[in-house]
């Protein structure tokens, strides 16, 4: 038998408990750190999104963060473009943001608007002029999906289609990239590429994809004047082979045999500026 003096000397030498509402509080924080959808974090990159007015649709401050002269720019940024501006606990940050670096900051992104794929078809048809979409098969890094759109509205392309899964999609990041262009150029986000090439091509759009190995080279490419949907690989692999068979064509840049390849936001800007060109003549 235990002897009640020797209960007493080991519930003295447990260790203490937290106080009960500490304990129900971190819970509760924890169920807010969910993610909510993309968002922008770190002071830095907050601010520059912010100048750059990509669709956001709050500003989170962490509790008890110092007001510096990064924090009181996107708080003053955040107020005139009329966003909400919410002080939560860190954990919620974290949650949003998935990382713990965020420096107490975040910029939560509005999903973006993508066009209906027909749409986007039945729209560059009354146009005068052939037309032109770019197509992505695997492009994963959303600076070189932000560069494309960009080059894509610099150089009249009608719009933009990108696969819902395995390539980057319109985060803050790729819209960032854009600089803008995101906002007046129609992406269209498709559960199939290859069978936006089948309609594309019922359309009367020729396909055609970006390759090192091509049919042929750029400087005699024969499709340039007629409406195409340009398709460029991923970063890596390049095309995938069904996108490669569904393709009329397959068309390579010339270049120095010391280079491998070009980045694929590179390679797609070239082609645009060369069919551009072609078709001003």
């Amino acid at each position: 038998m235990t002897r009640p003096g020797r209960k007493r000397r080991e519930a003295a030498a447990a260790p203490a408990r937290a106080p009960r509402r500490e304990e129900s509080r971190r819970p509760d924080s924890r169920r807010e750190a969910k993610p909510t959808g993309d968002a922008v974090a770190g002071k830095n990159s907050v601010v520059e999104a912010l100048r750059a007015k990509i669709p956001a649709k709050e500003l989170l401050i962490a509790e008890r963060t110092e007001v510096d002269e990064k924090i009181a720019e996107s708080l003053r940024l955040a107020k005139n473009q009329n966003l909400a501006v919410k002080e939560v606990p860190r954990a919620t940050i974290d949650g949003v943001t998935g990382t713990t670096t965020h420096q107490g900051i975040a910029l939560v992104i509005k999903p973006f608007n993508y066009t209906d794929f027909d749409q986007m078809l039945a729209n560059s048809k009354k146009e005068d002029g052939p037309g032109l979409i770019i197509g992505m098969d695997g492009v994963t890094d959303p600076h070189n999906l932000g560069a494309i759109v960009r080059s894509a509205a610099a150089f009249g392309a009608d719009g933009v289609v990108i696969p819902e899964r395995r390539n980057a999609s319109m985060t803050g990041s790729a819209w960032k990239a854009s600089a803008g262009a995101a906002a007046r150029m129609p992406i269209s986000q498709v559960t199939n590429l290859v069978r936006s090439i089948e309609d594309a091509k019922k359309a009367g759009y020729f396909v055609v994809g970006l390759a090192a190995d091509g049919d042929e080279e750029l400087p005699n490419f024969s499709l340039a004047e007629e409406s195409v949907y340009v398709i460029v690989g991923s970063e890596g692999k390049g095309l995938s082979r069904l996108a490669r068979e569904k393709c009329d064509l397959v068309l390579s840049i010339p270049m120095n045999s010391e280079v491998e390849s070009l980045n694929a936001s590179v390679a797609t800007a070239i082609v645009m500026h060369w069919i551009a060109a072609k078709r001003a003549k």
